[in-house]
């Protein structure tokens, strides 16, 4: 299908709830990836938008979107409380499922989710609100434990990518697929740490969440 091209958006969530998006690469695109971000990132999250972008190059449209609004931004920089709400965030990705759904020019998109960190908790909890709308799930360097008693309701195809040096974070990804029925994997990405900032190893993520993708949303185009 073809489709419009749109780069900063607005997802309208309710009449009193607007939230800040790029939105890219919809024309002939194979699928729509969300980006969930990880605590106190935002839309402009460098690792994110450099996913994305390659995502992008394997044919799929991304959606980098702001789970905060401005003023809550403000308030969240002094308290941080906002970034650690994660029903509050699941809320805001679910309505932008529900945007997605709703809006024409890309409905019929099978749309993935993307979590980073915190944002991870997020997106499997909207994957198990929503699943007939959302058809995969990446978690890189993910806190699905976060996600409590969703994770056993998820039966969402869902791949988690861990660095083998990230690991308290292993362990708990380690825990969590064992309480996932749904088809579930982890891969380690050798020698990576929590952000993926040695060389190669953010690339090797993306990699994987796009092979991960293209099995699950591109079989259902």
């Amino acid at each position: 299908m073809k489709t419009q091209s749109l780069a900063e958006t607005t997802i309208r969530l309710s009449a009193d709830l607007e939230l800040k998006g790029f939105l890219q690469g919809t024309e002939r695109a194979d699928g729509l990836i969300v980006f969930v971000h990880g605590s106190g990132s935002s839309r402009f999250s460098v690792r994110n938008n450099q996913v994305a972008r390659f995502l992008r190059t394997r044919g799929f449209a991304t959606l980098l979107m702001d789970l905060l609004t401005p003023r809550e931004d403000q308030i969240d920089a002094v308290t941080r409380e906002l970034r650690f709400n994660i029903p509050l965030l699941a809320r805001r990705v679910i309505g932008a499922v529900d945007w997605i759904a709703a809006h024409e020019s890309i409905s019929k998109l099978s749309v993935g989710l993307f979590g980073a960190s915190t944002g991870a908790a997020a997106a499997l909890i909207a994957a198990a609100s929503r699943p007939a709308l959302i058809k995969a799930v990446v978690s890189r360097g993910g806190r699905p434990d976060l996600a409590g008693d969703a994770l056993p309701a998820v039966h969402t195809p869902t791949l988690l990518i861990v660095g083998s040096d990230d690991v308290q974070v292993l362990h708990l990804n380690q825990t969590a697929v064992s309480r996932m029925p749904g088809d579930t994997q982890l891969v380690t990405i050798e020698g990576a740490t929590h952000l993926f900032e040695e060389p190669g190893a953010l690339d090797e993520a993306a990699r994987c969440a796009a092979d991960w993708f293209e099995r699950c949303l591109r079989a259902r185009t």
